[in-house]
């Protein structure tokens, strides 16, 4: 009988004993096991939509697309590609722990082939699913409305390229200045406006030479776009390009702006014709410093970005 008290007694003290140790006790979880349990949801739930984002990421991919020769448009830039990165969009999506589309990180694809890789051609446009377009603002003559065009690009926050004649360059080299410290792109136009179609090929590579060498003087830059004065040319004009690093760049829209249209005549005719990828030709004339505000807008109405030559024609999407 006392040998059972003393048994029972035991008993009661390992009892008490326990219920005051969390540590011990098997009914009571204590902060380690909570925090352990909770982890493993956790991480079982983000391992799920981790493999979910990766499961369906395929489906989002946008394979690239290669620069080409078309027969009508010649040399055609391609586009780069878009692959979803899974360990970004599983960053931006594990808050809600829940996948949702538009939360999606994108890595842009280069494509195989670019313009660079193709032999030469004439370039006439971008992609023609860029939705994008250059204004290329050639200039051989007159002085009187760059300001005014250069004032209006600022405002619109707008970049152009400026195929710029080397005669003209060397006559004026403060528009020069002007022109590329405000960030525009400037290209080659020939020295004097010639027809380069009719030339000698001496003749074809010293006025290419002698404008890069002017522009450079100017703005510590050589240009490595050419565009043809009237826009004659021919294969050897290409080549001869081609072989200074230059590509050769025609255009797709045609302001008319030196038949000194009104402004409501110039925008509708740009308006009319203008799509992804287009390159639209101006002067410096008074049509254009006079609807260059309103062109901008109308093409930035329609949804087009406005870049420069470089832009429209690089493979970024």
């Amino acid at each position: 009988m006392y040998r059972n008290r003393i048994i029972h007694f035991c008993v009661f003290i390992i009892i008490v004993a326990i219920s005051f140790n969390n540590e011990y006790n098997p009914f009571i979880m204590n902060d380690t096991q909570m925090f352990s349990n909770s982890v493993a949801h956790v991480s079982k739930q983000e391992d799920k939509l981790y493999k979910e984002i990766q499961a369906k990421s395929d489906t989002f991919s946008i394979a690239p697309q290669d620069a080409t020769i078309d027969k009508v448009w010649k040399k055609t830039p391609g586009r780069n590609g878009v692959k979803v990165n899974v360990k970004k969009s599983y960053q931006q999506m594990k808050k809600d722990g829940i996948f949702d589309k538009t939360l999606l990180v994108y890595d842009q694809v280069s494509p195989e082939v670019s313009l660079a890789d193709l032999p030469p051609s004439p370039i006439y446009r971008g992609h023609p699913e860029k939705q994008m377009t250059a204004f290329l603002i050639n200039v051989s003559w007159g002085t009187e409305y760059i300001p005014t065009m250069l004032n209006v690009l600022k405002e619109k926050n707008v970049k152009a390229t400026f195929f710029i004649e080397g005669k003209w360059a060397k006559e004026n080299s403060e528009f020069v200045e002007m022109i590329d410290e405000q960030g525009h792109v400037i290209g080659n136009h020939a020295y004097n406006h010639p027809d380069m179609a009719h030339l000698s090929n001496q003749e074809m590579t010293e006025q290419v030479k002698q404008t890069n060498e002017i522009i450079k003087a100017i703005t510590g830059k050589t240009p490595k776009w050419f565009a043809p004065p009237s826009g004659s040319f021919n294969n050897q004009v290409v080549k001869i390009a081609d072989n200074m690093n230059m590509q050769t760049i025609l255009w797709t829209v045609d302001t008319i702006d030196w038949k000194n249209p009104t402004v409501s005549v110039m925008v509708n005719r740009v308006n009319s014709k203008l799509h992804p990828g287009a390159m639209v030709l101006m002067h410096p004339t008074a049509a254009t410093a006079e609807g260059l505000g309103s062109l901008i807008t109308t093409v930035k109405e329609k949804g087009y970005k406005i870049g420069t030559v470089d832009k429209l024609l690089s493979e970024e999407r």
